[in-house]
């Protein structure tokens, strides 16, 4: 065996760890949001997580400060995107965690590859250049809906308990996927001309600032208010709490970027794709084990159907040696 065979084969093992090392890591978000939302309200736990996310990425995005030169059209674009992807979906998507549980926000989450799978055969059917779902694609895109529809079901009608999923909390689970999914297939626009490690840095930054002004923004108004708008948590929150935002931020949101954004351009993307059914698994599983969760029989079913689905469409959906969504930040 030659060296440049046992070096590839290395950098292919890497990139393999790279990618799994991603899918469980965003497995986590969930949880960790969980922890601190214990201790303060979704805006300012969303707000703390990316301004840890932001001292992540803000090194990269000084050092390829000269790399990304955007048209006014390009930077337009780009600001949606920030403003879709951080402070509408997070904030969508966490007040959808504070209503139901770890383990049902997690198996909804696995619906993503196959609504990315949908989103690409309605392009091709317009002569975008995506691929075409065959009859198989279609089957698991119907197996994948039975399943979040099964999930939802599970979930209480009125005003569930703390710790209980709700009817609310996962549709707004659902709703910010097809944000997600909105921004994905914007921000590949820009990725067609642009390096994705800056254009994830500069959305991320931008992102941050804009939920900043969206968050803090009232607080200017309050000599004039008289309901006083609250002032971000600080010195009564605790060590789990700022450790549980901490890892959120750099870990689950800035290291699982760099890590996919890496892993996928040394593996197939049919492969590398399979990695993220480990976001849901080892969601699901982290509420139930360590959160005290209960899945009940629906949710057992739906969430199945789901990773199935998504594995069988990961697996047979792109092509080796192909480029896959090398930008998805989901919790």
């Amino acid at each position: 065996m030659s060296e440049s065979t046992t070096t590839s084969g290395r950098i292919a093992l890497l990139g393999y760890g790279a990618c799994c090392a991603a899918g469980c890591l965003w497995g986590t978000g969930f949880y960790w949001g969980r922890l601190a939302l214990n201790e303060m309200s979704v805006e300012h736990m969303v707000l703390y997580r990316f301004l840890f996310a932001s001292l992540g990425m803000l090194p990269v995005a000084l050092v390829h400060r000269n790399r990304l030169r955007l048209s006014g059209a390009e930077a337009r674009l780009l600001l949606a995107c920030a403003f879709l992807g951080i402070p509408v979906q997070f904030l969508l998507q966490f007040h959808g965690l504070a209503r139901t549980t770890v383990s049902h926000a997690s198996l909804m989450v696995g619906s993503l590859p196959v609504m990315l799978a949908v989103a690409g055969a309605m392009l091709a059917a317009r002569g975008a250049g995506e691929e075409r779902l065959d009859l198989f694609g279609w089957l698991a895109v119907f197996a994948s809906t039975v399943g979040a529809a099964l999930i939802v079901l599970g979930g209480s009608r009125g005003a569930a308990a703390r710790g209980e999923p709700s009817l609310a909390g996962d549709l707004m689970i659902l709703g910010s996927l097809v944000i997600a999914l909105a921004w994905i297939l914007l921000s590949k626009k820009l990725m067609q001309t642009h390096r994705p490690l800056e254009v994830t840095a500069y959305t991320i930054l931008s992102g941050t600032l804009m939920l900043a002004v969206w968050i803090l923004g009232p607080l200017l108004f309050n000599p004039w208010l008289r309901n006083k708008v609250a002032p971000p948590p600080f010195a009564h929150v605790s060590a789990m709490a700022w450790t549980a935002l901490a890892i959120s931020g750099l870990l689950c949101t800035a290291t699982t970027t760099l890590l996919w954004n890496w892993g996928i351009h040394r593996v197939p993307a049919s492969r590398a794709g399979i990695f993220l059914n480990l976001e849901p698994a080892v969601g699901s599983l982290l509420g139930v084990e360590l959160l005290g969760e209960h899945l009940g029989p629906f949710a057992w079913i739906g969430g199945g159907l789901i990773l199935a689905a998504a594995a069988a469409l990961t697996a047979r959906g792109a092509r080796p040696g192909s480029v896959a969504e090398p930008e998805i930040i989901l919790e």
